[in-house]
């Protein structure tokens, strides 16, 4: 054996399986590897779309909860007005009830003054016209007259 008949033949069919490689095996291997690339290509162009989205949406998502907060502010601020004008409002009512509460009650105290003079002013008068009927009845004398004055006095107090 020649060493340089084993190197030719070695050459020749070495290139014979790189002929054979490049014209069956690699093509195949090249598409699956481009397919491959693709894949990861989409993968990560999909990833970045979602981390926009992602991005987008927490945007959103704050944009929402700010404005909630602001309404639910909002809402809180007309809550406490309407909760002191109602205060307000029962405190006014109060008041005016109890002026008219305490008007009434003055009036009523007025008309019992006013009875209860008018029935002393008719009870003086009564024991008038009886003291006077009865100084009248009797002659006059002066100590049948002190003696009734006194008896009238005792009556009056």
């Amino acid at each position: 054996m020649n060493i340089n008949f084993t190197l030719v033949s070695q050459a020749i069919a070495f290139s014979i399986f790189i002929w054979f490689t490049t014209k069956f095996v690699w093509p195949y291997l090249l598409r699956a590897i481009e397919e491959r690339q693709q894949k990861i290509a989409d993968g990560l162009a999909a990833g970045e779309r979602g981390k926009k989205e992602l991005e987008l949406a927490s945007q959103r998502s704050s944009e929402v909860l700010k404005e909630a907060k602001q309404r639910a502010g909002e809402i809180v601020i007309q809550a406490e007005k309407r909760a002191s004008d109602i205060i307000e409002e029962a405190k006014k009512n109060a008041r005016v009830e109890g002026e008219k509460i305490l008007a009434g009650a003055k009036a009523e105290i007025q008309h019992e003054i006013f009875s209860a003079r008018e029935s002393l002013r008719q009870q003086v008068a009564g024991l008038a016209v009886q003291g006077a009927s009865k100084i009248l009845r009797r002659e006059v004398n002066a100590k049948a007259h002190a003696d009734l004055l006194a008896s009238i006095e005792t009556e009056l107090k």
